[in-house]
């Protein structure tokens, strides 16, 4: 059955026998989870093909006693760990795919998979949770319903969670909560953050072919230049948000991919737009697409230029449960201490399909602190801070354990 955000909101329980212990089961599996870490940075793959990191994490499964299910998706690892006393079902997600980018870090466990990089923390995401695994297969005895382990391929750009959750991978049993872990730059190292409602955006991505006719450059007049009709369609899209959409909701538009001709003689005879919209509220991710059409009609019809217009919704909105944030804040700040919480001020306009689990779940993302000097996510500089480990496994754990004791 599902918990109340009431229950969830409740003080933290009495400290028990298990969380006294946790630390120091921390301190025994760190090395090993340090060492997981390591190389799965060294064998990253992209989206759902993810054979050898989902290799590696079923031998890790396997050495500590959990037997993983069939795979839905072909490189999922879900692994379900039972209590012996009957209790509510607790789910943690991990992402385990890769970016296609050439790493820089110069680091002695870098990729060796070229062009393939762990650029955004899911070996380190994989591994804490592995060791979350560890520690709670060691506290077995003290269970009150069940652990699931998630280790869900195709995080980035197919959102392949979506797909994982329509498959079945949250029933028999149904969460009654359900928690994520994302690195995250610019925090201090080891500390957790969070906010209830939207924590992250939904995100989509659309493709724009404007057809004219080519000519030669010295006599555009002859011409529908796909070009300049391109420019003006990027130009009228900067007025979606705030001219069509009011400035106070959450929104973006970019164009991030502009492409036309390979001569600098001629006037092609297309152009091609890529780019990528952001919201926080459902109605109005609805709306963008209607309005950038309606703009994109306008202009190439002023041009006398056509268009083709492709609109891909990939990502939902993430809304944190209220009551699962608090239930984190106490944790966070009873086992890290004070420091070991930081209250975020405003959502994040990049996606996630962790979404798709707290759609109709309780759930939470919370955000670990990867350091202020930390490289940006998605970039070749970028690799998961072994500091934050400890306090990343012991606040999973204890947030596991504290939400099966409310139940």
């Amino acid at each position: 059955s599902h918990l109340s955000p009431g229950q969830f909101g409740r003080v933290m329980t009495q400290s028990t026998e298990w969380r006294r212990h946790v630390p120091e089961l921390v301190e025994q599996v760190l090395p090993e989870v340090t060492r997981i870490r390591h190389r799965l940075h060294q064998i990253p793959e992209l989206a759902l093909r993810e054979q050898e990191t989902s290799a590696v994490i079923r031998q890790a499964l396997a050495e500590m006693g959990l037997q993983a299910g069939k795979p839905l998706l072909g490189t999922d690892v879900i692994a379900l760990l039972k209590g012996p006393q009957p209790g509510p079902n607790v789910t943690l997600r991990a992402d385990i795919d890769a970016l296609p980018l050439h790493e820089a870090t110069g680091l002695p466990y870098q990729s060796s998979h070229d062009g393939t990089m762990h650029a955004c923390g899911h070996d380190g995401h994989t591994a804490m949770l592995l060791g979350a695994a560890l520690v709670l297969c060691r506290l077995q005895a003290e269970l009150r319903g069940s652990v699931r382990f998630v280790f869900q391929p195709g995080e980035e750009v197919v959102a392949a969670g979506k797909d994982l959750v329509a498959a079945g991978a949250l029933l028999d049993p149904s969460p009654a909560a359900v928690m994520a872990l994302h690195a995250w730059p610019a925090l201090p190292a080891g500390v957790i953050c969070s906010r209830p409602g939207p924590i992250m955006a939904a995100a989509e991505f659309f493709k724009i072919t404007i057809r004219g006719q080519g000519g030669h450059g010295s006599r555009p007049e002859e011409s529908v230049d796909p070009i300049l009709t391109a420019a003006r369609v990027v130009e009228a899209l900067q007025s979606v948000v705030s001219r069509h959409i009011s400035p106070l909701e959450a929104a973006v538009v970019s164009v991030c991919r502009f492409s036309a001709g390979s001569n600098s003689n001629v006037i092609p005879a297309t152009a091609e737009l890529e780019g990528t919209t952001r919201s926080l509220n459902l109605e109005v991710g609805k709306r963008l697409p209607v309005v950038m059409e309606r703009l994109i009609r306008g202009v190439c019809e002023a041009m006398g230029a056509t268009y083709d217009f492709h609109y891909t919704g990939s990502y939902i909105p993430t809304v944190n449960d209220a009551g699962i944030v608090a239930l984190g804040r106490q944790v966070a700040e009873t086992v890290l201490g004070h420091d070991g919480w930081l209250d975020l001020k405003h959502p994040s306009m990049a996606g996630e399909d962790f979404a798709y689990y707290v759609r109709d779940y309780p759930g939470a993302m919370f955000f670990l602190g990867m350091g202020e000097a930390s490289a940006p996510l998605h970039s070749p500089q970028f690799d998961f801070n072994d500091t934050a480990l400890r306090n990343g496994i012991t606040f999973t754990v204890c947030a596991a354990l504290e939400a099966l004791s409310r139940g």
